[in-house]
């Protein structure tokens, strides 16, 4: 019998994995023909179509696909996974340290506060990508019949509206299609792309840097304004990274270098080649590519891959949304796993009905993906360079590497990036502030809520009793108890949960069995299950158990009650009853946050999700004890 690990070596496995890559990884990174050379001599108003030009402006595209996506992502970061997942979130976890107490300073605590603003770019990211991804499609309308332009728009919010009222039906309804559909995209901008070279096959020798070099030398303005565009090559990076965990390196990188990597450059040297022939080709090059009669099919292609390649940064967010979550850095939220096998496949109302209305408002108020190209490129050539920063930690703490060898592989990394970002940063005034103002809002909504956590756990911590004291006294002053088991969920072993004084205080009564639980959030995205719970019989039928969780899992904490074989701990969930306690905090003036970050933390933690909910406690067994908080 073929085992699942030889299964997943062998050729067929790895092809069908790498397809299903071409429909998920490769969706955003896959659609950027539609407008990335268009944008390159429209970001720069004054450069011309010339021979010299097209092939600075290729040049630079070719070796951003090679330095950035070959070497960076798919070489070298994909290398930073943890536990299989990747994001800059989950490369963020890797260089938090084990313990949650542990105070981290200087150059460190920098990098973790980096990490965490890029992951709030993405968010910004995410808003923009659907809307700029379906408008550069639904534009191709316009080709086939120029009075159809009034009717972009309202297409665009139609589609928009039609992808996000799917969303809660779970990706791997649709998922089947995605990559048969983007192999068909590849193929076609493939060969629509190598018939235009053959009239004029010198466009390739643009391979050369020399090309790029000269380009940049001869008029280094507008080769700087131009560059800001020649990125769009690129976006797809991150989410490539972000993606790891559906498919593992392998599949990424045989998709990328035997089907997307010669499909854009086919399509991309194949547009240069047309507009070397014909200037005014330059108003939209990718859809000029197209014979008449095969017009409307390609926009309805065009279509459907801008749809996929929305798909993934939109997946993307609900993932990002519960790794964030289950590491304490946003509050509980309600999270639908939508797939019973895979894990990350998640639904997540809340962030799916602010990115619809965030698309919705960016279509109306740019109108055209021309427009929203000023918007694209900063967070993601943020985030691009906070990922050098970050990995060069990595590299350093979890590869072994010296401080030269990290430090001269991700000097050249960096100093690309920057490049990029640079030529970004004026984009800021035309609507490139939008991603940052996403990005700074999330990236105060995390860190106010993991302060205020911290400072809330400090508070409760005065006074508390430890458990071992607790238990003596109970034998001294033995207390009525009642049958049944009671499991009281507390944050920090060794005390005496809040709820459970209370519940005593006001009942007078205690359970047969007591069951102390503390749930953890690992910085690993999976915890094995031999390593899921650790248990203390703390003697007089008290227990005390610990279960560590992965970011990319949800806590299921009957069924871990349920499954530990422990001789002295039997746990019958149907006979237990769940004890949580609500606390509703009340700042006081003087407290470690500024005012107005004390009264956000207050509303956070007012609308977070019912505790019940994210450990999958049974409704019709749990009871909430209200506890005041003053902080």
């Amino acid at each position: 019998m073929t085992s699942a690990t030889d299964r997943s070596r062998s050729p067929r496995y790895l092809l069908l994995l790498s397809v299903g890559a071409l429909g998920v990884v490769y969706g955003d990174i896959g659609t950027s023909p539609l407008y990335a050379m268009r944008e390159a001599f429209h970001a720069a108003s004054d450069l011309a179509v010339t021979r010299a030009n097209v092939f600075g402006v290729l040049s630079l595209m070719f070796w951003a696909l090679v330095l950035i996506v070959s070497i960076k992502y798919l070489v070298f970061v994909l290398r930073a996974d943890n536990s299989g997942e990747g994001g800059i979130m989950a490369l963020t976890a890797l260089i938090l340290p084990p313990n949650r107490r542990i105070k981290v300073r200087g150059v460190h605590r920098a990098l973790i506060l980096l990490g965490l603003f890029g992951t709030a770019l993405l968010y910004g990211d995410g808003m923009i990508t659907p809307a700029i991804s379906v408008l550069s499609a639904v534009e191709g309308f316009e080709i086939v019949a120029p009075s159809l332009e009034a009717w972009v728009v309202p297409i665009s919010i139609v589609i928009l509206v039609a992808l996000f009222a799917i969303q809660k039906t779970g990706t791997g309804t649709v998922g089947a299609v995605f990559g048969p559909v983007m192999i068909v995209w590849f193929a076609t901008i493939g060969i629509l792309g190598a018939i235009q070279i053959v009239s004029d096959p010198g466009v390739l020798a643009a391979v050369n840097p020399l090309h790029a070099v000269r380009f940049v030398a001869s008029q280094p303005k507008l080769a700087f304004l131009a560059l800001g565009a020649i990125f769009l090559v690129a976006t797809g990076s991150e989410a490539l990274y972000a993606d790891m965990g559906h498919f593992g390196r392998r599949p990424i990188r045989v998709g990328w270098a035997f089907v997307v990597f010669p499909a854009l450059i086919l399509n991309y040297f194949g547009q240069g080649a047309l507009i070397l022939g014909n200037p005014d080709a330059i108003d939209n090059p990718f859809y000029r590519l197209a014979p008449g009669w095969a017009l409307l099919p390609m926009v309805l292609l065009a279509t459907a891959a801008t749809v996929i390649a929305s798909q993934a940064l939109i997946s993307g967010a609900y993932s990002l949304t519960m790794q964030a979550v289950q590491l304490g850095f946003l509050p509980r939220v309600d999270i639908d796993h939508t797939s019973p096998r895979e894990v990350g496949q998640v639904y997540v109302a809340s962030i799916n009905w602010v990115l619809m209305f965030a698309c919705i408002g960016l279509v109306l108020a740019f109108r055209s993906s021309s427009n929203l190209a000023a918007a694209y490129g900063v967070a993601v050539t943020s985030t691009m360079v906070i990922t050098t920063l970050v990995l060069y930690r990595v590299a350093r703490e979890r590869w072994g590497w010296s401080r030269f060898k990290a430090g001269s592989i991700m000097a050249v990394f960096l100093a690309v990036d920057l490049a990029f970002f640079a030529a970004n940063v004026i984009k800021i005034p035309a609507g490139g502030w939008f991603p940052l103002v996403v990005g700074a809002i999330i990236f105060v909504i995390m860190t106010t809520w993991r302060r205020g956590r911290r400072d809330l756990s400090l508070e409760m911590r005065q006074g508390q009793v430890s458990i071992e004291r607790f238990i003596d006294s109970i034998a001294q002053h033995p207390q009525r108890r009642v049958p049944g088991t009671a499991v009281y969920l507390i944050r920090e072993p060794g005390f005496v949960p809040p709820a459970m004084l209370a519940n005593l205080r006001h009942n007078e009564i205690l359970h047969e069995t007591i069951v102390l639980v503390t749930v953890r959030a690992a910085n690993v995205a999976k915890v094995a299950q031999a390593r899921r719970a650790t248990v203390h019989d703390l003697g007089d039928s008290f227990y005390q158990v610990i279960l560590d969780y992965g970011f990319m899992e949800e806590p299921d904490v009957p069924r871990a009650l349920a499954s530990i074989v422990d001789t002295e701990f039997g746990f019958d969930p149907s006979d237990a009853s769940y004890f949580l306690g609500k606390e509703s905090v009340v700042v006081k003036p003087g407290s470690g946050l500024h005012a107005w970050r004390s009264r956000l933390f207050s509303f956070l933690h007012r609308n977070s999700s019912s505790a019940a909910v994210q450990f999958s406690l049974p409704s019709d067994q749990v009871l909430e004890i209200g506890i005041q908080v003053r902080m």
